[in-house]
């Protein structure tokens, strides 16, 4: 593993099991709540999908499961790539209590077992704010590429690179210049739901975050077909862009 994604790892292990109990309930509260309407539980990324019926899905940095247990339940077969073991222990925990099926591989992203996962996926997944661990676009993208199988689909949903200027999704997280490249240690996105007596004592990670253009050629230079960029309002403030959705294909 890379320092910095030893160090993220490390903040990924730091209590996370607490807090999504704290944030989402039990994962037996969590079940009942996705059981209702898996769907609906996906959001926004649910228009995304062909279908969800016997595909192959790569859920990347799945964190608890919140996506790819509704994902599981509509018919999918997933496998979530994560950096914490307290990740997965909150998410196969939701999972066994939805009677669902996932798979969940703990590791580093950029260490992926290529003869065993390389060409086996029909959709690579990934959404909540998750680029900005990786520190080079290109090396993460192309290992995205390898992950899918030919005509396979990238669907990558992350935080809008407006929000390097200005806390537009309200993360409590410093702004800088739009075109930095610079490496910086931040807070985990929860620390702020944290008492600063905790917020204070809690391990930091390691971002690099990317403009738009960064981001596309990204995608188009390791190989894909980008076929769509969506922009998404801010979770607070609805007139400015927060998010956004690139679907690209592996030709």
């Amino acid at each position: 593993m890379k320092p910095y994604t030893i160090q993220n790892k490390t903040a990924w292990e730091y209590s996370a099991y607490d807090f999504w109990v704290k944030q989402n309930g039990t994962p037996q509260k969590l079940a009942e709540k996705i059981l209702e309407n898996p769907k609906v539980h996906l959001r926004k990324y649910a228009k995304y999908f062909d279908s969800f019926e016997d595909i192959k899905v790569a859920n990347i940095c799945g964190s608890c499961g919140k996506k790819a247990i509704p994902l599981a339940l509509l018919g999918a077969d997933v496998t979530v790539f994560d950096i914490s073991e307290d990740n997965k222990r909150y998410a196969t925990e939701v999972a066994e209590a939805a009677g669902a099926t996932i798979n969940y591989v703990v590791g580093d992203v950029l260490e992926i077992d290529k003869d065993k996962f390389y060409g086996q996926f029909d959709v690579v997944f990934m959404e909540g704010g998750i680029l900005h661990y990786f520190h080079n676009i290109n090396e993460f993208m192309q290992i995205m590429y390898g992950l899918l199988k030919k005509n396979g689909k990238l669907i990558c949903s992350d935080f809008h690179p407006f929000s390097k200027i200005a806390d537009i999704l309200v993360l409590q997280q410093p702004s800088m210049d739009y075109f930095s490249t610079e490496v910086f240690e931040g807070e985990m996105a929860h620390a702020r739901f944290y008492e600063e007596e905790i917020r204070q004592q809690m391990p930091k990670c390691s971002y690099r975050k990317y403009t738009i253009s960064e981001i596309i050629n990204g995608i188009i230079r390791n190989g894909f077909m980008l076929e769509q960029f969506d922009e998404h309002p801010a979770w607070e403030n609805k007139t400015i862009p927060g998010e956004f959705t690139a679907i690209a294909y592996k030709r």
